[in-house]
């Protein structure tokens, strides 16, 4: 059933706190699933790949399934892709508490399909789940954007700052339930990974019916706004969909790699666990005071702060492959991704009207996350056949449109907020 539809406004609301804190938690919650699964899938696929079997693909020729073990991972993108546009959608018409417990359900079906392809040894079977799982992802993503939704104007870039924060859980709970989850099915290794997720799930569920998001007024359902076009041409408009999306993407297609580098560099599991584990505190940690300086010295500015340390990242990648080099340039990722994505959320909601917020957000995040998929896919393939540095190298062309298209905005004079 819809949530009902009031007259109400975020600034009219006496418990706006409350309800940016217990979004903060379902984030919290939604994002240890997922840097759980960044931790394990990859090298649970590795090890139900068959060496045997040899796939022909058109432009890469022959890849044995051990060179795809990071498509479970990349189909999750794939996933989040395709839910971006009808979780949007779903939630203009029955309201986000009842989206997101429905894309809760999503995560919990996924989870059991991943526990089960342990058990059963089936590849394609955990491609499967991680495809669901990115359905999943692609639900929760738009916690951030009703963050922003019951905050007012004063408080709306520091409330998706602050949601965002919650990552800082996410970074030290992830990983550590990987491991302590790893052997706990026994001989099945991460399948007791797979289903603690089921547990984050439902701990969620129970959080979000305390949370009160206002709907769109009954005035507001009834106008479309703008052509998208229109709202598209925006400068603005251009910018932050571009920070937002190859900050990601890049972000995704280094970090997805990570684990296969490290483990073709002789670095153990422990290891592996414990760099993504800072690099997704960096991703998080900063979000504390990311609001803060975007209001203290603009949100231009902070993007372009992340294009710097995401060249920064590059720089210590290639310098080396002992554990210090993985360690820093992970956590100067995650810095780099937390500024160019938190900014780019804030300027995306400079550029669209009440009425407009759904078709919006659904564009930006299908735009987003599609290009992440494509990172994602493109990981595994360009470790496997070129290496850990072609895969660094590829990122300084995206960072450095980011880069370009801020300033140029910044001196222009063409920001406009709706």
């Amino acid at each position: 059933m819809a949530e009902a539809v009031t007259e109400t406004t975020p600034a009219s609301l006496p418990h706006m706190r409350r309800n940016v804190f217990l979004l903060a938690v379902c984030l919290a919650l939604s994002f240890t699933g997922s840097s759980l699964t960044m931790v394990v899938t990859a090298l649970a696929a590795s090890m139900l790949a068959d060496p045997t079997h040899i796939y022909r693909l058109p432009v890469f020729g022959d890849i044995s399934e051990p060179a795809l073990a990071t498509l479970p991972l990349s189909l999750m993108f794939v996933g989040t892709v395709s839910m971006t546009i009808p979780a949007s959608m779903f939630m203009r018409r029955f309201g986000r508490r009842s989206g997101f417990s429905f894309g809760q359900m999503i995560g919990i079906t996924a989870a059991l399909i991943s526990a089960y392809a342990i058990y059963v040894h089936e590849f394609w079977l955990l491609v499967l789940g991680g495809f669901i799982l990115g359905m999943h992802n692609g639900v929760w993503q738009y916690i951030r954007f009703a963050a922003a939704e019951v905050a007012d104007d004063a408080f709306r870039s520091k409330a998706i700052s602050l949601v965002m924060a919650s990552g800082v859980f996410a970074a030290i709970a992830g990983p550590e339930i990987a491991k302590f989850t790893r052997e706990g099915m026994g001989p099945y290794l991460f399948a007791g990974s797979y289903l603690s997720i089921v547990a984050l799930c439902l701990l969620s569920i129970c959080v979000l019916q305390f949370v009160r998001i206002p709907p769109l007024t009954a005035t507001q359902r009834k106008q479309t706004g703008r052509p998208m076009r229109e709202i598209a041409r925006q400068p603005a408009f251009i910018v932050a969909v571009l920070s937002a999306m190859l900050g990601y993407s890049t972000m995704s297609l280094v970090m997805t790699a990570t684990p296969l580098a490290m483990a073709f560099c002789g670095f153990g599991f422990g290891d592996t666990a414990s760099v993504i584990q800072w690099h997704v505190l960096a991703m998080f940690a900063p979000s504390f005071v990311t609001g803060h300086i975007i209001r203290k010295i603009g949100v231009l500015a902070v993007i372009k702060i992340g294009t710097l340390l995401g060249f920064a990242c590059i720089a210590v990648t290639l310098s080396g492959i002992d554990l210090a080099n993985f360690g820093v340039g992970l956590v100067l990722l995650g810095l780099c991704w937390n500024f160019m994505f938190v900014g780019g959320t804030t300027l995306l909601t400079e550029t669209y009207r009440p009425e407009e917020r759904n078709r919006v957000q659904g564009i930006n995040d299908f735009l987003v996350f599609g290009m992440v998929s494509i990172a994602s896919l493109s990981a595994g393939l360009l470790q496997a056949l070129v290496g850990w540095d072609a895969v660094n190298m590829v990122v300084v062309a995206p960072i450095g449109i980011v880069l370009a298209a801020a300033l140029w905005l910044r001196f222009s004079g063409n920001r406009r907020a709706v």
